[in-house]
């Protein structure tokens, strides 16, 4: 029955040797574990889960791995630390020592008290040059004039300049055509009463008869205006006067020049 019970019962009697194998092992990975393994591994060996167990194992591992950086870092800091200290030295030793010389004092003798120098009377002679003196002078009197003189020269060459310079007229062309009454109008006359008219600005161009039907042809004459002394209304107006002639008149282009 007690063996029958045993074989049913779940202990782990072997423990101890999976302990000191998992000891040695970290031992292998990170160096030899102070005490800890040991004290785990012996007869009096607490009896926590063996999870538990690894994962201390394995802090404290960790720990004595970041403890030897940190010694090595410290010790590099050191050493950098006392090289600062041996440059600092030597740089003192080369530079020249200052030495703060105190200032000598000078003597300083009393301060004289000087006289103002005399001034003597003036003569009558010397007041009558001084009046003589003129300030402002005659020569700037004579420039200004000259340059007034020039500058009014200056301004009559220009308006000459200006009035001699050709005005610009404004101009057009003016193509007119002139309507008889009937084929019965005589057309040469009635092209020597257009050209008859004379006015400023006027001056009269080529002409042709151009056939309108039915026998009746219209006089097509071109003129060249000046806009500020002829224009087109005036053209009209003295054109129809002729009324024996004319009949009406009508602008066919007109072209600015």
């Amino acid at each position: 029955m007690a063996t029958n019970f045993l074989v049913h019962e779940k202990i782990w009697f072997d423990k101890f040797k999976y302990d000191d194998a998992e000891r040695r092992f970290y031992e292998q990975m990170n160096g030899p574990v102070a005490g800890v393994s040991r004290q785990s591994s012996g007869p009096g060996a607490s009896s926590s889960p063996s999870g538990d167990h690894s994962e201390l194992v394995v802090r404290i591992a960790s720990l004595e791995v970041e403890n030897q950086s940190l010694r090595g870092v410290v010790q590099e800091l050191q050493q950098a630390v006392s090289k600062l200290e041996a440059r600092l030295n030597v740089l003192e030793k080369s530079s020249p020592a200052h030495r703060a010389t105190a200032p000598q004092t000078q003597h300083v003798s009393p301060m004289r008290q000087v006289e103002p120098p005399t001034k003597k009377p003036a003569t009558p002679a010397e007041d009558d040059e001084d009046d003589d003196i003129d300030l402002f002078g005659s020569d700037n009197e004579e420039e200004d004039k000259e340059a007034a003189q020039l500058r009014e020269e200056r301004l009559r060459q220009y308006a000459e300049k200006k009035a001699k310079k050709p005005v610009l007229v404004a101009k057009s062309s003016i193509l007119l055509d002139v309507k008889p009454w009937d084929d019965e109008t005589d057309m040469a006359q009635l092209e020597s009463c257009v050209r008859s008219i004379q006015l400023d600005g006027l001056v009269w161009g080529a002409s042709k008869l151009v056939p309108v039907g039915y026998g009746i042809r219209k006089l097509q004459i071109q003129c060249v205006v000046e806009d500020d002394r002829v224009g087109t209304d005036l053209l009209e107006e003295e054109i129809t006067k002729f009324e024996e002639h004319v009949q009406s008149v009508d602008i066919a282009a007109f072209n600015k020049i």
